[in-house]
């Protein structure tokens, strides 16, 4: 008998779903909080393995240059995070406003939304890619509702709905690709096979692409948290648990964002179709000189994080709409970098909201002097997200803005102007935050500052260095986007 072999890419969806079933059962926060550290530890494992093994294309899954990239940051991204989420959660519980059936339903809904992720990232099927992204919006969905106060549940709610608006969308999308496919490949399920569509793409209907991709770019641009389908985002990191800001801008907007790159490719793979580039441009310089603004409107810590992250969604889409090898380098390597410095900043700004007892930007004030560990990795988190040298988000949006000069030297004008709007917001915000009088604290905490500094010395290792190999690996990548 024959017993198939046991590939990577299985172990990234089995871990997660074995993981979420177990501790859907397990009693004790340090328990659960261990067993999920553990197991995002061991699917960051088995994703850095892709890196030396790919298995060949199945009926369901499949691994090639571009999924490799999200998921090895989306994995690596969780791991860290769930070893942040432990003593965040563990303050949750201290303070009372988490039960301990809460975080034991915490812990299962983090490693189904890991699961999830994994499973559209790896989708070898338009269809189980859009199951799989509606799957990791509900499992989100119902952490951001998990405080359960009225402020919560609204914020889920309107994640709910305005989600569910967005695939509804992109579900049409997808049944117009099937449809465009089904004269050329046949009915059923080859016309749904990504790896059958991308060789067939040539010969489908420009017309159904067409409007396909319209459909498709609003429904996974809503998730993407693009202008203006971007109201849900604001709420649900301002409600939710800190480690799920942390997840929401390090890993659901790529995962959405994954789907809108291979819907890009099929269509600049059929010469008939119109170029997906002008509407990705234009959502994308939307939402960076949109949030810009928003920036100094803000009075939540967590809600003016949550509009950088529409801004630098903003630019990423900019950039890859624009495409081209550099472009795409560009879009690959800001996108790296903003997740990890973004979930970095959200680690600093949950332990700093603990401390102080608020959210409200108005009462936090002095951190370099109150909480100088905390403080000073803020001030590192908002100085690199900011785009100052010589952190790795400098060397990307410059990487951006030469390309967008040297090709459309007019969009650039739009562009430089909305990254100096944000610009300024973030200094301004920093300079009221870090220093002068410190507010009045209302304890400490236990916090885990480890996960924070790491991703942030990666991204200054980056601003410095990028290692060679990582260099060809995303313009590999780059290139096979179009």
């Amino acid at each position: 008998m024959n017993i198939p072999a046991f590939e990577p890419v299985d172990a990234l969806l089995i871990v997660p779903a074995l993981s979420a079933v177990i501790l859907a059962f397990l009693s004790g926060y340090r328990l659960t909080s261990y067993v999920n550290f553990v197991s995002s530890g061991v699917a960051f494992f088995f994703a850095c393995a892709l890196l030396f093994h790919r298995p060949a294309a199945g009926n369901y899954l499949f691994v090639d240059d571009l999924n490799v990239v999200f998921v090895v940051l989306s994995t690596f991204i969780g791991f860290t995070t769930s070893a942040y989420s432990a003593s965040y959660i563990g303050h949750e519980i201290e303070t009372g406003k988490l039960s301990p059936a809460h975080v034991r339903f915490y812990h299962a809904m983090y490693q189904s939304m890991m699961f999830a992720m994994n499973l559209a990232l790896l989708a070898n099927n338009i269809g189980l890619m859009w199951v799989a992204v509606e799957f990791a919006t509900l499992t989100t969905v119902l952490m951001v509702g998990i405080y359960r106060t009225p402020e919560a549940l609204e914020a889920a709610w309107k994640y709910f709905i305005l989600g569910s608006v967005g695939i509804a969308l992109a579900l049409f999308g997808t049944i117009l690709v099937y449809m465009s496919a089904e004269p050329v490949l046949g009915e059923g399920y080859d016309a749904m096979v990504w790896t059958s569509l991308m060789q067939h793409a040539p010969a489908f209907s420009p017309r159904l692409l067409n409007v396909a991709f319209v459909f498709l770019m609003l429904g996974y641009g809503t998730k993407v948290g693009l202008v203006p389908m971007h109201a849900w985002l604001p709420d649900a990191h301002a409600e939710g648990p800190t480690p799920i800001s942390a997840v929401l801008s390090g890993l659901l907007l790529n995962v959405a964002l994954y789907a809108v790159l291979r819907f890009k490719m099929l269509l600049a793979a059929n010469t008939a179709a119109i170029a997906p580039g002008p509407l990705m441009i234009a959502l994308g310089l939307a939402s960076l000189i949109f949030a810009g603004f928003m920036l100094y409107r803000r009075d939540d810590i967590k809600r003016l994080f949550a509009y950088s992250s529409i801004e630098h969604m903003g630019i990423i889409t900019f950039a890859f709409g624009m495409g081209g090898p550099l472009a795409n380098f560009a879009g690959l390597l800001h996108m790296t970098m903003h997740s990890l410095t973004k979930s970095a900043i959200f680690f600093a700004v949950g332990h700093i909201a603990q401390v102080k007892g608020t959210q409200k930007l108005a009462n936090i004030r002095g951190l370099t002097e109150s909480h100088p560990v905390l403080g000073w990795a803020l001030v590192a988190g908002v100085m690199a997200i900011a785009g100052l040298p010589p952190f790795g988000v400098f060397m990307s949006e410059f990487l951006v803005v030469s390309s967008t000069f040297a090709r459309q030297p007019l969009l650039a004008i739009p562009l430089a102007f909305g990254l100096l709007v944000a610009f300024g917001a973030l200094l301004m915000r920093l300079i009221e935050l870090a220093f002068g009088e410190p507010s009045e604290s209302i304890g400490e905490v236990e916090a885990s500052v480890v996960p924070l500094y790491f991703h942030l010395a990666l991204v200054l290792l980056v601003g410095l260095w990028l290692e060679p190999h990582v260099a060809a690996w995303f313009q590999n990548v780059a290139a096979s986007l179009g």
